[in-house]
């Protein structure tokens, strides 16, 4: 066997034989300054998108939010009313006349009857001044007679003066033809015939006179005499009015019913139009209710609604509308359409269903506390929070909507049945477009 001997040289021994000599290549500075800013300009937008985010979005909790599902249905237009039972008819008690009650005939709460004496005053002022009136309407009326009955002497005397006249008219007529027959004859000289002749005409331009004279006075004496009846009737009403006052110490009722806050004293002194109490109609009640501003140009008298009362529905109708808001509402009159509860007692509270307008099918959305917060500054309109189908997002989105009752609210645009949207209160997250929901 040969063996084969290798030679080595110095360099293989220290290696210096395997070593290579590289290059160096560096980027060129535009190109790094490039790429520096590109990477600047990304980072900037992430920051910027990160920002945008987290300011037009909030995380919520959905163990704060109540979710509900827009559904189709049927929308009943209607609105509950919290109202109180109050009198038909309420007619207040006064005192006509003052003075100091002798005797108090009914209690408070008793059913009284038209002109029922309830109380009785003494007012010795008042008296005194009555006789005084009635001593001076009197004297009054005596003088008007006193010259009613002149006048009636005059118009007589007036006529008896013209029949005195007519009565000398014929006697001298008589005379005077007696007196032409003879002279005719020549039994009576000129100068009678002439006397006769004379007296005649002048008693008949005295008649003619006369009879103007009374004419005139009768149409005079008709209108003053017209006058002295009239003023003598208004005296009468006078007395009449005197004399009432004093029945006025009597205090009556008004009307028939039941009397409410009649609480006077014996000895108790009354001013003029002081309040005793009022007579309010027994069996007969109405319903007053107060409802909310917003529905001030929906409600109409004559509208229908109706209340639950003891396992029935009694129908009403609004009566009347009283319409300064007051605190945000404002007052109507509802009354019982057929009957009423038997056992109702003035101050109750019911609670009405006022109707608005006849059911109708909608796309419905359930009624909360989002409804007053939906409405967007920024656009004008109505905005609604619309979870995604994940659940883990809500979107806000420009909604319209409708009539609305205690249950649901009418949707008219912006919403499909199914989708789910936040009806709880948006206070907090309002202005924010989109909300990160956390939990289940």
């Amino acid at each position: 066997m040969s063996v084969i001997s290798l030679k080595t040289t110095d360099a293989q021994h220290s290696g210096t034989a395997m070593d290579r000599q590289v290059e160096s290549r560096r980027m060129p500075l535009t190109r790094r300054i490039l790429i520096g800013a590109a990477a600047l300009v990304i980072a900037g937008g992430v920051v910027v998108w990160l920002v945008a985010d987290s300011v037009d979005s909030q995380t919520i909790s959905t163990r704060n939010l109540t979710i509900g599902t827009v559904k189709s249905g049927t929308f009943d237009d209607f609105v509950p009313l919290r109202a109180r039972v109050t009198p038909l008819v309420t007619v207040f008690l006064d005192a006509v006349e003052g003075g100091r009650i002798e005797r108090v005939l009914v209690e408070d709460g008793a059913i009284v009857t038209p002109g029922q004496p309830l109380a009785m005053l003494s007012n010795a002022t008042l008296q005194l001044d009555v006789i005084a009136r009635e001593a001076d309407v009197s004297q009054q009326l005596n003088n008007l007679r006193s010259q009613e009955l002149e006048l009636q002497r005059s118009r007589l005397e007036n006529r008896r003066n013209l029949a005195e006249i007519e009565w000398q008219v014929q006697k001298t007529t008589r005379q005077l033809d007696r007196d032409t027959r003879l002279a005719a004859g020549g039994w009576v000289s000129g100068k009678a015939l002439k006397d006769s002749q004379d007296e005649t005409l002048y008693l008949g331009r005295r008649r003619a006179i006369t009879a103007e004279t009374m004419a005139t006075e009768e149409r005079l004496q008709s209108s003053q005499l017209a006058q002295l009846r009239s003023a003598g009737s208004q005296l009468t009403a006078n007395l009449r009015l005197a004399r009432a006052s004093l029945d006025a110490l009597v205090i009556r009722a008004p009307v028939s019913g039941q009397l409410s806050g009649f609480n006077p004293q014996v000895g108790q002194s009354l001013t003029r139009g002081e309040r005793l109490g009022q007579v309010d109609s027994a069996g007969r009640n109405k319903l007053v209710a107060e409802i909310d501003e917003f529905y001030l140009g929906r409600v109409r008298p004559g509208q229908r609604a109706s209340v639950e009362w003891s396992g029935r529905t009694w129908p009403l109708t609004v009566a009347k509308i009283y319409p300064q808001v007051t605190g945000g509402t404002f007052t109507a009159d509802l009354t019982f359409d057929s009957g009423e509860p038997p056992t109702l007692q003035r101050g109750q509270t019911l609670q009405p269903k006022l109707t608005l307008g006849d059911p109708a099918p909608a796309v419905l959305v359930p009624n909360g506390a989002f409804y007053q917060d939906s409405f967007d500054k920024a656009s004008g309109g109505a905005i609604a929070f619309v979870v995604a189908a994940d659940g883990r997002s809500a979107e806000k989105r420009p909604v319209r909507l409708g009539r609305r009752n205690p249950d649901t609210i009418e949707v008219i645009g912006g919403l499909v049945p199914g989708d789910l949207v936040i009806t709880s209160a948006y206070t907090g997250f309002a202005d924010k477009q989109r909300l990160k929901l956390s939990g289940e």
